[in-house]
């Protein structure tokens, strides 16, 4: 191997290990709570799934569990959302299906999101606003804009008691409840959203509705 090409790839080497360096930095930092950043550390005993995680799914008799990490402003997370709906369809009464929240810094309203979707769950409507966050993730995704009255026309749309979410989306025991989640995800590895984990192993992002059907299958034969 030519010098030059060695001297190459430790470059890259280095690059690769600062730009992980800056990501961890970045989601560790503490910021402003409206900057979407969030002051975390990994959890002590991280587990894939709590008794209090969001459910998608709960089959009787149910022969796996699949745990996604995501971020409702994460574009990777909206392009999943279709293929995770049509592998409930096809699984839901054999498969758990289970919702995570990991919003990550740089999505100006993913921690946002997250909390509307768990001040909505503490009104029995978690499903029902993770829904409606991914179908309109095109609509405020990606904005610098806060997008707070947004999420409150959701939550209207919803039909939930506004004078109750309103005061659970500033309740810090939400805040907690997200940061509780990414501390799980920290522990076990997460680095980005959309991340997976099948009974436990974290996999690598499948690259269609096939491929992950493909798997879901290769495991429920075993």
């Amino acid at each position: 191997m030519s010098k030059l090409k060695k001297n190459l790839i430790a470059a890259a080497v280095l690059m690769a290990g600062f730009a992980l360096a800056i990501g961890s930095y970045l989601l560790l930092a503490p910021e402003n709570r409206n900057s979407a950043g969030l002051d975390v550390q990994p959890a002590s005993e991280a587990l894939p799934v709590r008794e209090n995680s969001h459910r998608l799914t709960q089959p009787t008799k149910s022969e796996l569990t699949i745990v996604e990490f995501l971020d409702f402003e994460c574009e990777s997370c909206g392009a999943m959302y279709p293929v995770v709906e049509r592998l409930r369809e096809t699984y839901g009464d054999r498969v758990t299906f289970v919702a995570r929240y990991f919003p990550m810094p740089g999505h100006r309203n993913g921690e946002l999101a997250a909390r509307t979707a768990e001040a909505a769950a503490r009104q029995g409507k978690f499903e029902a606003m993770y829904t409606k966050l991914f179908t309109t993730q095109k609509e405020w995704g990606e904005s610098q804009d806060w997008k707070e009255s947004v999420f409150r026309g959701y939550a209207q749309e919803l039909g939930l008691d506004m004078a109750r979410f309103d005061a659970d989306l500033a309740d810090p025991e939400v805040a907690g409840r997200i940061q509780d989640d990414q501390r799980d995800g920290l522990g076990l590895g997460v680095q980005g959203t959309p991340t997976f984990f099948l009974d436990g192993e974290q996999i690598a992002i499948p690259g269609s509705y096939e491929a992950f059907k493909a798997l879901i299958d290769a495991r429920l034969s075993d």
